[in-house]
């Protein structure tokens, strides 16, 4: 059963602050080390300087940004609210020229030992785990949600925040770098929390993005409950904090992310070519705007990958789903029919020998235009685009006990990190 509950949350005093949006920041592992010196400069009060502060010499990065935490907390830059709230938060965006709206709230999920109601899509690093665990240790506060998603069929979620949230005025209002519109509403009514409460106390919760920083709150309870020497009773760390939203696709968006292969081909473009077309009907080459659009109108049921090689486009249409039977036949079958499990296995593995988490033989984006320019600048000898996959099909996987193939999903927008902090 998913627990959740409202908390007090640490927020920027913004009366002490040239601009919310000057000291908000992406989160800390999309961000480019150009965008870090940018945010760093930007504002003394951004966020970036807690999350993602730089490596100066012998300093401990971790406890520094420990001491800038409880630093703004005294100067009145960052404050704590008076009263238990959720935090309902929307973000207005386009992608494709398409006006898009995903509105969800910021709470606190109960971490359990053995929560059969949460669910990951994707594996983690050791080395990402170990530098957020440092960081939680040293600032003891979950300082980025996590990015939660739940079926939500009942539909409670669009319903409840036109009659409830939209009506009032934001409580934060501004536009980030990228032209996202982010608006937050505080909700502290009791009734209206007893509600959120109640409808998602029967929801299976899937983790879209922030599975590192899900993993680490769970070791890091685990550490802290055995120092404390098993003590009963519940702890703030016994909750993590989370954005929730409903798994509505008018606003959920799902970006494909596309490989650039930077190996050369030994075999040559030709005998390549001839190799694929043992398990796809390759087609002629094509332009840029034909391919994408037949991408976006292939059905569901066929599966296609687009190439771009020579400065040519073609498309990749499976032929025989049966043969993933023998190839991936450890894997459920809903991840075996993924376009991303076809083109690791049978193009990169099968034909190519690459591992696909190759990072010297592969280069992943979500941007196409930047990856067919990589293309044309020679950084890589070919690219492919792959089709968004769908949260029925990441839900699916994770049902059945299973991860998504690693670069599968890029949820957007981001979440923007510092709107609200859990100080435990």
């Amino acid at each position: 059963m998913t627990k959740i509950r409202p908390f007090r949350a640490v927020v920027y005093n913004q009366e002490r602050i040239a601009g919310i949006d000057r000291v908000v920041c992406p989160p800390y592992d999309v961000i480019s080390p150009a965008q870090q010196e940018n945010y760093l400069r930007r504002d003394p009060f951004n966020f970036i300087h807690i999350i993602l502060g730089k490596d100066v010499g012998e300093e401990n990065k971790y406890r520094r940004a420990a001491a800038y935490f409880k630093g703004w907390i005294d100067q009145g830059i960052l404050r704590r609210d008076d009263e238990p709230a959720f935090y309902f938060y929307s973000q207005k965006y386009e992608v494709d020229g398409s006006a898009m709206l995903r509105t969800g709230f910021m709470g606190l999920l109960k971490l359990e030992d053995r929560n059969c109601s949460v669910y990951g899509h994707e594996h983690t690093r050791l080395e990402a785990k170990e530098d957020r665990l440092r960081l939680i240790k040293e600032v003891k506060a979950n300082l980025s949600p996590i990015f939660a998603v739940f079926p939500d069929k009942k539909k409670f979620m669009p319903a409840f925040v036109r009659k409830y949230v939209i009506p009032r005025d934001p409580d934060v209002f501004f536009t980030d770098d990228a032209g996202v519109e982010h608006k937050m509403w505080r909700v502290t009514d009791p009734g209206l929390v007893k509600m959120v409460q109640e409808a998602l106390s029967g929801e299976c919760i899937f983790i879209a993005d922030g599975h590192h920083r899900y993993e680490v709150s769970c070791v890091y309870r685990r550490q802290m409950k055995e120092k404390a020497g098993g003590k009963k009773g519940e702890q703030s760390r016994d909750y993590t904090l989370a954005y929730f939203t409903g798994a509505d696709p008018r606003g959920l968006s799902i970006l494909p992310i596309h490989r650039l292969v930077k190996t050369s081909l030994p075999q040559g473009e030709k005998k390549f070519l001839e190799q694929l077309k043992e398990h796809f009907e390759v087609s002629a080459p094509m332009g840029k705007a034909g391919l994408f659009a037949a991408l976006r109108s292939a059905s569901s049921c066929t599966h296609v990958i687009g190439m771009y090689i020579s400065g040519k486009y073609r498309l990749l249409r499976l032929k025989d789903k049966k043969a993933l039977d023998k190839l991936m036949a450890d894997k459920p079958r809903e991840y075996r029919l993924l376009d991303v499990s076809i083109l690791n296995q049978l193009v990169f593995l099968g034909i190519l020998g690459l591992r696909p988490e190759s990072k010297d033989a592969l280069k992943y984006s979500e941007d196409r235009e930047e990856t067919v320019k990589a293309v044309d600048a020679g950084e890589g000898r070919m690219a492919f685009f792959l089709r968004p996959v769908t949260m029925e099909q990441i839900i699916s996987v994770a049902l059945k006990g299973e991860k998504m193939p690693a670069k599968s999903t890029f949820f957007y927008p981001k979440l923007i990190s510092g709107l609200v902090v859990h100080k435990h």
